[in-house]
C-alpha cells in the first residue's frame, strides 16, 4: 500500500507498506529510509507504464509527436518503506483519485503517479497554433491507491465551477491540470488571433482553454507561464 503526502510544499514523501510500487519523473528521487538495508530500485521506463507492449509502444510514439514526452523512471519497493521526490524546488500538490475519476495535467507537470492509476496520452483540439493545444495526459483512477503528484512553479490557484457554474477561462501556457466530475471534462479551444496580435509574441493571450457553466470542472493554474506558441517579427 501506498500514500503520497507533501513535506514543506517543495517535496513529495511516499510511504510504503508491504510490496508495490509507483512511476516518477526520471531524476526526481532525492533520498529514502527503511528498516534493514535499502528495499527499492529503480528502473528506466523505455516506452512507458502501460503493461501491454504494443500499447506502450504506441503510446510512446503519441507522446513524442504531441509533445506530451515523459522521461519515467518506475520505483518497486520489497518490504515497507519511505521515500522522497522533489523537482528543482517547483510545488507540489498531491491528488487521491476515486475509481473512475480522471485528471488530465500537462506531462512537464507530472511528478509521480501509483500503479492503479491508468495513464495515456489524447487529443482534445485541433488548430492551434501550440502543441499544448493539441493533446494532454490523463490518468484515471482504477484502484483505492491511485495517487498523482503534480508540479507547479510557484504556490498554485484553484478555479472551480463546481459550486456556482460559471465560465474558467484560462491560458494553456499556465493551466496545469483539471479535473472534471464526470468524464475528462476537456474544454473548448478559444481563438482570437490576427496578425496585430501574433506579431512579435507568443499566442498566449489570443488563445485559451474556456469550461462554460454545464461543465462542473476543478482547474489548477500556476503563476507563471510555459515557452509556447509561435513568436512572429519582421526584421
Amino acid at each position: 500500500m501506498l500514500t503520497f503526502e507533501i513535506v514543506n510544499e517543495l517535496t513529495l514523501k511516499v510511504t510504503c507498506k508491504g510490496n508495490d510500487m509507483l512511476y516518477t519523473k526520471a531524476g526526481a528521487f532525492i533520498a529514502g529510509e527503511n528498516p534493514g538495508g535499502k528495499n527499492y530500485k529503480f528502473e528506466k521506463v523505455l516506452l512507458g507504464p502501460q503493461n501491454n507492449l504494443a500499447q506502450a509502444a504506441l503510446g510512446s510514439l503519441l507522446r513524442r509527436v504531441t509533445g506530451e514526452n515523459l522521461p519515467l523512471m518506475k520505483v518497486t519497493m520489497t518490504g515497507d518503506s519511505v521515500t522522497y521526490y522533489a523537482s528543482y524546488g517547483q510545488h507540489i500538490v498531491v491528488y487521491h483519485l476515486a475509481e473512475g475519476e480522471v485528471i488530465s495535467v500537462e506531462s512537464e507537470n507530472i511528478l509521480a503517479f501509483t500503479q492503479d492509476c491508468e495513464y495515456s496520452v489524447r487529443f482534445i483540439g485541433s488548430g492551434v497554433l501550440s502543441q499544448k493545444g493539441l493533446a494532454t495526459s490523463t490518468l484515471v483512477g482504477r484502484g483505492k491507491d491511485a495517487y498523482v503528484a503534480v508540479l507547479s512553479d510557484g504556490n498554485p490557484i484553484v478555479l472551480s465551477n463546481i459550486q456556482n457554474r460559471s465560465t474558467i477561462t484560462v491560458d494553456p501556457d499556465a493551466v496545469i491540470c483539471w479535473m472534471g466530475q464526470s468524464g475528462s471534462c476537456d474544454p473548448q479551444i478559444i481563438t482570437d488571433l490576427s496578425w496585430k496580435n501574433l506579431i512579435g509574441q507568443a499566442s498566449g493571450e489570443s488563445y485559451a482553454f474556456q469550461w462554460n457553466g454545464n461543465q462542473a470542472v476543478s482547474v489548477i493554474v500556476q503563476p507563471s507561464e510555459r515557452r509556447g506558441g509561435i513568436t512572429l517579427g519582421m526584421d
